[in-house]
């Protein structure tokens, strides 16, 4: 199978590819709100250099194993290490499976938004009931799992395509998109009166303002933002040509998918500060505040449709990547075509989405005193992704250490000025760190 393995058609497609599965929710979504909830600057600060010590080197990893063994998760791992090693591609199906259950939700309810911006939610959000309007959406059992249904159905289409004429072409189009919104939303926001004080809280750090757990948030935050430990990398990683130089690939990815994030709080903070919104609101500063800012703009409901576009592209193209994963292995492991992998996988992936769309108030859907989606998203993000980044780190760094040097180093013909530092943060500080974050992620379970 992995002799006649599909590959990236040009370093461009793949390079969007790959930076359109890092860049989603977590750059658009998560990074803004937590940024403000932890100081603005000094988070930021922190971020990058987690981004840099920790996300580029796993991610490298992760590229370094799908590459060489030319399998999805599973596979790979269990050909590099054997069938006890396989268990940490199984935590990747695991992880791609799941989250891409409960993304697809929310992915929903961003393309919702797009429309609702145009028919009446600026006029709602103008009267102060923008939580009213959101809460009544996800309420509506309906609607909730329709739009769920949509997304997956656009994510099956594309993966259906395969990695040429579905993944590859689709980000190629995708990903330029974002930028020009992006940039488009940006101007409009920093030109607002009073921007500037939002431009100073996000980008002039006031170290005293950082907690530890803020320092925590913005480790935690760097891993996540990245998609790594998803079975993402180690699966984009198997259709890399073998003249790509992976430590580049690497470094132009990570870039793009921090540029992103520091970009989409250059669209937030400025408008926020603006119309007086507090920056700390949370995963509502999204779907409940930025429309009643959005509200307050000439051409509001244009500005905040295009937000919102912005948000599901971002959301779109992490999700494809998890939904790759998951028929990758089927493809691989299973035999099947890749068309009855997309439809087949699509479809359970779909089902287990349901009870996280209903379980924000259309029905109580409760798993350890947690909404069905946020014990998903607990179970995934908090316990298996740190875990199986952990073991990432070890296996490259003690186990298969000289088999990714040579892949990365192309069997000795490129030299890696840095493999002695990335080996020496694979070996004892990416486990360690990853640790303290896996313990500070379970810690409001074990001690509630």
């Amino acid at each position: 199978m992995s002799e006649n393995r599909e590959q990236w058609g040009s370093r461009f497609g793949f390079i969007m590819a790959a930076a359109g599965s890092a860049v989603g929710l977590g750059n658009v979504w998560r990074f803004p709100y937590i940024t403000g909830k932890y100081g603005g600057g000094a988070f930021v600060v922190f971020y990058l250099a987690f981004v840099v010590i920790i996300g580029a080197s796993i991610m490298l990893a992760e590229f370094a194993i799908g590459r060489n063994a030319k399998l999805d998760s599973v596979g790979s791992f269990k050909k590099l290490g054997g069938g006890a090693w396989a268990i940490v591609g199984w935590m990747g199906f695991f992880c791609g499976f799941v989250i891409l259950s409960y993304y697809a939700v929310i992915a929903g309810w961003t393309l919702a938004y797009i429309f609702k911006s145009l028919m009446g939610l600026m006029e709602v959000a103008g009267q102060g009931k923008a939580d009213v309007a959101f809460v009544s959406f996800i309420s509506d059992p309906m609607q909730a799992v329709l739009f769920h249904i949509v997304v997956m159905g656009i994510v099956i289409g594309i993966v259906y395509k395969g990695i040429g004429g579905g993944i590859e072409k689709s980000c190629k189009v995708l990903m330029p998109a974002l930028f020009v919104i992006l940039v488009i939303l940006i101007g409009r926001s920093v030109t607002l009166p009073g921007a500037v004080e939002g431009l100073k809280f996000y980008l002039l750090p006031e170290f005293s303002k950082l907690s530890a757990e803020g320092l925590l948030a913005a480790a935690g935050q760097a891993f996540f933002s990245l998609s790594l430990a998803m079975g993402i990398m180690v699966t984009y990683g198997s259709y890399i040509s073998k003249d790509e130089y992976l430590p580049s690939a690497a470094r132009t990815i990570v870039f793009l998918d921090t540029l992103v994030a520091i970009l989409a709080g250059l669209v937030i903070f400025p408008a926020a500060f603006a119309f007086g919104v507090q920056p700390n609101a949370g995963p509502s500063l999204t779907f409940i505040t930025l429309p009643a800012v959005f509200a307050k703009m000439p051409m509001g409901g244009v500005f905040s449709s295009a937000f919102f576009v912005l948000l599901f592209i971002a959301a779109l193209t992490s999700a494809i990547s998890l939904f790759e994963v998951t028929v990758s292995y089927a493809i691989d492991n299973l035999h099947w075509s890749r068309s009855k992998s997309a439809v087949i996988m699509g479809v359970a992936i779909a089902a287990l989405g349901i009870p996280s769309a209903l379980s924000q108030g259309a029905c109580q859907i409760n798993v350890m005193g947690m909404s069905f989606l946020d014990f998903a998203d607990f179970i995934t993000n908090n316990v298996v992704m740190p875990v199986g980044a952990i073991f990432i780190a070890l296996f490259v760094g003690w186990v298969w250490t000289k088999g990714a040097k040579d892949e990365i180093t192309h069997d000795g013909q490129h030299e890696f000025k840095l493999y002695n530092l990335w080996l020496f943060i694979c070996r004892f500080v990416a486990p360690i760190a990853l640790a303290v974050i896996f313990l500070n992620g379970i810690k409001p379970v074990l001690f509630k």
